[in-house]
Parts: C-alpha cells; structure tokens; sequence
C-alpha cells in the first residue's frame, strides 16, 4: 500500500490523514477539499533543515511560497525558523499578514513593478533578488527615495537543461529568468551592483527547475555557479558571502518514483561546492536554499466525490469526480501524473482499472489510468501528493469555486481556507450602465 505521510487506513476502512477519517472530513467541509498533513509538513522541513546541518554548512532553508502561498503555510514556516520567497505583492502580502519575520523574506521575480519593489523596501525585507539591468536601477532609485540601501541578490542562469518539464526548466539560457553566465551578462550585472550606492550585493543564485528527479543536475549547477564566484574573486575582486541555489527537487507522485532524498540532496549540493571552493582557493559563503514541493506537496490530498460513471465496454471506464482542472490544472498543463485510491473502500483492492475525469466543460482527465476498489457514486476518491501547485494555481474556469483547505493533525481538523461561494465567483463583476440602457430601449 502506497502511503505519505501520516496517512493509514483505519478500522473502518477509510484513508486517515493526521488522524482525521477523509470520508469523515469530505462529508463535513464539502468536496473537492484539499487536506494538508502539518506533521508530515513539519516533519519536511524539520528533515530539510537536519540535512544541511550535518553538512556542516551555514544554510537558510527557505520556503518557496508559491508552491502553497496561505497565511497557516507561513506560519508554520516561521515557526519552523525558515525563511521564505515570495514573487509577488500578493505573496508578500500573505508573509506579512502571518508575521513572518521580514528579515527572513527574499522577494523574486522577472518583472517586479514599482509598486511591488516600494513595498519589499517599505515592509524592510530581508532580499529582493534582482533579475535584470531595468531593476536594478529601479530599486536603486526606490531604495534612495525611501532613504536605505537595500540588501539584493542577483539571479543567475547557469546554462542547465534539467530533466524535467519543458515547462518546469528555469535555468536554461532561453528562458526569462536571470542574468545569463554565458555571454557574460551575469558579470556586467555584479559590476553594474557593485556601483549601486543605495543597494548591498550580498551574493548571486540560480534556480534550475522544478520536479527534478536526478541529483547530478544539482551538481552541474553548483559546479558552474562556484566557477562563477571564482571568475568574479578574478576579475573584480570580490568574494561573495552568499550562495543561493535554489530549489527544485522532486516529491513521489506515483509510487514507482524515487527522488533523492534530502540527505542526498544536501550532500551532493554542499560537496559539490566544497570541491569547487578548495579547487579556487574560496571562501565558504553561507548557503541558501528554495525548497517549496518538496515540504509540502506530498503532505497535500485532495479528496473528490464521485458521480457519473461512464463505461465504455472495450474501450475505458470513466468515474468523474466533482473537481478536475479548476483544482489541479498541473496534467493539462505539465502532463502530470498522480495516484489515487477509493478512500471509501481504501482497505480493498483497487483493482478497477478506470479514467479519473474532472467535470468541467473541457477534455478533463485528471489520471489516464487509475485503480480503484470498485468505485459508486458518492465515493470518495484520495488523489495524493497535491500539496503543491494544486491550489495555488486553482481558478474559477467554467466559474467554479475555489475548493476549501484544511489542515489535518492529531484527530483535529481547522478550516485554514474557506471555499468560495457563488456570490465571491460573480463579486468582481460589473454590468456597464449603457448595456442596462440599451435594455431598456429595446423594450
């Protein structure tokens, strides 16, 4: 039996997550529901935080928030002494209003508007990491205005093609993020920094993708970003205190995966830049890294009610549930694959080969190809490991409502997101007066 978590299946058959019955929990919060584990959560970033200090290393574990941006989220990031990355006043917002140290927040982004950039400045962050030559001399006329000199970072695009989604790859030289290391725009920017007299550099980073299942990746990445420190110590002078790199490791979303471990995973990304330190003659700078999926994404399930079932003889079964791309845009979008079982019967075999479809006006499959214990109408499917990227991109397409959040420990249950009604759906919109008066007209 595939489990995360806390996740078991108890005396009357049900899948129990944080001691909570999931059937128990569907019948009161509604469906779909995404129900976050804060043990497993806690245990996450608890296992992160040990693997780099058995390094020996200086490290800041930063959440990066986009994976799951909620205000219960960054609390218990604070609680935990992380840090945490926002990439949007949106995400700075919620940081805020969870009393995350300021401190401890760094701001990313390749596009920050003057609006975003005067609030990091204004709530005294700890980092903005500047992307790109138009920021930097925007922030350092913001910083000036606002009388302080603000600590940066500049992100770097170190040239690595990671085995994941085309869409998921950040640290290629085609994409939109950073100052390129090839073709020496990344050495313009640290010389165009330095000169800022309202901004500090404190260092560089790089992120090289999401979802990567292969720890050389990690390597070839801090091999080039340590090549790089060594270029500048060379060319400019200057050794950096901070190393930033990133984020990106994998989580198991079907039970055949194996991602490294965060053991592995700091191991590889500290040795890896301990050899290529000694190699320069460089300092060790403190390091810093992003993990977001990997601290809450198999701690996240979402639970969905089925309703018509489809069977084609010979061909395929399908079971729609009462969710689908509004909730977990991510197979659309990155052909994405999950697990399921029938949390109503999770004691059984699931050995019902069947399609999982959403309801929407759409080709909504959420699983190709799932097995279940016999599903019926009114069932409860488990689709695991949606702690990230699930409601975080969730929208109203075919003006659904977003689902409601709970957070799931010892026994209790807390509502930590409320489902959206039908009146939040339409309180946006607006019928123009003349539109009312051509109405009127035509009568």
């Amino acid at each position: 039996m595939f489990l995360l978590g806390t996740q078991k299946i108890n005396d009357a058959g049900h899948l129990e997550i944080g001691g909570c019955d999931t059937v128990e929990l569907a019948n009161e919060y509604g469906t779909p529901l995404f129900v976050m584990d804060e043990a497993h959560i806690r245990a996450q970033m608890r296992t992160m935080k040990a693997a780099f200090d058995a390094q020996n290393v200086d490290c800041h574990i930063t959440y990066a928030s986009k994976a799951f941006p909620c205000l219960a989220i960054a609390r218990i990031a604070a609680q935990e002494g992380l840090w945490i990355d926002v990439a949007s006043a949106g995400e700075l917002l919620t940081a805020l209003r969870a009393d995350f140290p300021a401190a401890r927040i760094i701001f990313h982004g390749n596009n920050k508007s003057v609006e975003e950039l005067e609030m990091a400045v204004r709530s005294q962050i700890g980092r903005i990491i500047v992307d790109n030559f138009d920021e930097l001399e925007m922030l350092d006329r913001i910083a000036s205005e606002a009388g302080v000199r603000q600590q940066i970072m500049l992100r770097l695009t170190p040239r690595v093609d990671a085995h994941t989604h085309k869409l998921i790859q950040t640290g290629r030289i085609d994409t939109k993020f950073g100052f390129n290391i090839d073709g020496g725009s990344a050495l313009r920017a640290v010389e165009t920094a330095l000169k800022k007299e309202n901004l500090e550099l404190l260092g560089v980073g790089c992120h090289i993708g999401s979802q990567i299942l292969d720890a050389p990746f990690f390597t070839l990445a801090a091999t080039i970003m340590v090549e790089f420190l060594a270029q500048v110590r060379d060319e400019l002078g200057v050794e950096f205190e901070q190393l930033d790199l990133g984020g990106g490791l994998g989580v198991r979303y079907l039970p055949e995966q194996t991602p490294p471990s965060m053991e592995e995973y700091a191991a590889t990304l500290v040795g890896t830049v301990r050899e290529g330190l000694e190699k320069f003659g460089l300092m060790m700078p403190q390091i810093a890294v992003e993990p977001g999926r990997s601290l809450v994404g198999e701690a996240g399930t979402t639970l969905y009610r089925v309703g018509t079932i489809k069977r084609i003889p010979g061909v395929r079964t399908y079971v729609s549930v009462d969710g689908g791309l509004s909730d977990n845009p991510r197979p659309a979008l990155y052909e994405a694959r999950y697990f399921a079982l029938n949390a109503s019967h999770a004691s059984e075999a699931q050995s019902d080969r069947v399609a999982i479809a959403g309801k929407h006006c759409e080709t909504d499959v959420l699983i190709e190809e799932a097995d279940l214990a016999a599903p019926t109408r009114g069932d409860i499917v488990a689709v695991y490991a949606t702690g990230a990227y699930n409601y975080a991109m969730a929208s109203n397409y075919n003006r659904f409502r977003r689902p409601a959040v709970v957070l799931a420990s010892d026994g209790e249950s807390d509502l930590i997101i409320e489902r959206e009604t039908l009146e939040d759906v339409l309180a946006h919109d607006l019928l123009p007066e003349r539109l009312i008066q051509k109405d009127a007209a035509t009568v």
